[in-house]
């Protein structure tokens, strides 16, 4: 499977037929619990001697084959699929911490990841320390004796900055601590695993699905991270299953390293409860079958957008890393070369609001990575939480119009652009 291409994995991988009924296309699985064979496999199940599906809290058939399939996508070696992206980058920074850690974040965060760092994490005993991810030396001089994680998003949201993957991951290995990439808008375009990210979190949500009807997330193992003593929760034995120790038990399977992910699932998933439904899974992997056809239209329309933006009079500036003088139109080029996603910003020469109101095709919403052009104002939307100083500081002003771009005819949605700038 390693070698098969993205076009390809998005449909096959994770599945062959349904050995009940043949059935080519996933079975959509909606149960809660399942059956076991006997006592003795009840009690392997629960013990972690088995893997199997207990309840669906935990495990179900359906997203397994979700799971699978995001795993063989992001170049991982294995994924859990969770309720939402913001569950999915709080379990990773739970897993991953405890009371009294610190993470090392870049500082040009979507806003609910900015607001679940500032305002959540002390809540739960731990906190995030920011840095201008311009330079990858400011990730080292924050990092301290308490810091478990350094985070960054592939492509900001919306700010769309672009770090040097590779030195910032390099500073994560010469401190110990693992890479966390949030993914979600280079999804099928960047794999941050196979340039130094030892875990990738998703809103599958967005780009994933791509139809804007379900809300889940994905957190994907590179499976190449060796649990050092910094992290005492997978080499310690574990409570609640009566001494396993996680990297003893999973620091070798199939020659990966999924003591992370095993964890995830068996304290934090099934304690906490951050199911995805069956259903939303069986949503995705519809999503997932168009992937790499979509994220080549979205990228596509996305330039032709932002080239038409730049020549507009009416408009004041563009913000597209795929248009050359971006500040990461080379890292763009270098990590990116099939696109850079749909996602662009813009501000133009008058009152963004009323902008907004007089568009007639693009949606109002705060979604993105959906079929429809989605437009945005982040100030007083998504960010609007944030101080002004840390908005203009994550690349955010008062001006600044987040566009999603959707798979409709470029010509209609500049069109309707231009109008309502009329």
């Amino acid at each position: 499977m390693s070698h098969w291409h993205l076009e390809t994995l998005g449909i096959h991988a994770g599945q062959s037929h349904d050995p009940q009924t043949g059935s080519a296309t996933v079975p959509l699985y909606m149960t809660a619990a399942y059956q076991f064979e006997s006592p003795e496999q009840a009690a392997a199940l629960f013990e972690l001697r088995e893997f199997g599906n207990i309840y669906t809290r935990i495990t179900n058939p359906t997203t397994a084959v979700f799971e699978q399939r995001m795993a063989a996508i992001e170049g991982g070696a294995a994924a859990l699929a969770v309720s939402s992206g913001s569950s999915a980058i709080l379990l990773t920074v739970l897993n991953l911490t405890n009371p009294g850690d610190e993470i090392v974040s870049a500082n040009n965060l979507y806003g609910g990841t900015y607001q679940l760092f500032t305002n959540v994490l002390p809540m739960l005993g731990r906190s995030a320390r920011f840095v201008d991810p311009a330079d990858p030396e400011n990730f080292r001089k924050a990092i301290t004796d308490k810091t478990k994680a350094l985070y960054v998003e592939t492509i900001g949201n919306p700010a769309l900055f672009i770090p040097d993957f590779e030195a910032i991951a390099a500073i994560a290995r010469e401190a110990g601590v693992p890479l966390v990439a949030d993914n979600t808008v280079a999804a099928g375009l960047f794999r941050p695993l196979e340039y130094g990210a030892d875990i990738a979190v998703l809103s599958a949500t967005k780009y994933v699905g791509g139809h804007g009807r379900a809300v889940g997330g994905v957190i994907v193992e590179s499976g190449k991270f060796h649990w050092n003593e910094k992290f005492p929760m997978f080499r310690n034995p574990e409570p609640s299953y009566h001494g396993l120790v996680y990297q003893d038990a999973f620091g070798n399977m199939d020659g990966a390293n999924i003591a992370f992910m095993v964890r995830a699932r068996t304290i934090f998933l099934r304690d906490m409860g951050m199911a995805i439904s069956p259903f939303n899974s069986w949503l995705f992997l519809q999503g997932l079958e168009t992937l790499a056809l979509r994220m080549r239209e979205h990228s596509a329309n996305a330039l032709t957008i932002a080239r038409g933006l730049a020549e507009n009079s009416l408009v004041e500036w563009v913000n597209y890393p795929g248009l050359p003088g971006h500040p990461a139109h080379e890292r763009a080029l270098r990590y990116m070369p099939r696109g850079q996603s749909g996602l662009l910003g813009f501000a133009i020469r008058g009152d963004g609001k009323k902008f907004i109101g007089n568009l007639k095709l693009l949606k109002h919403m705060v979604n993105i990575g959906d079929v429809r052009t989605i437009v945005t104002h982040p100030a007083s939307t998504t960010h609007q939480q944030m101080s002004p100083e840390d908005r203009h500081k994550a690349g955010i002003d008062d001006n600044y119009i987040r566009l999603s771009v959707g798979l409709e005819n470029t010509d209609d949605v500049l069109a309707d652009i231009e109008q309502a700038l009329q």
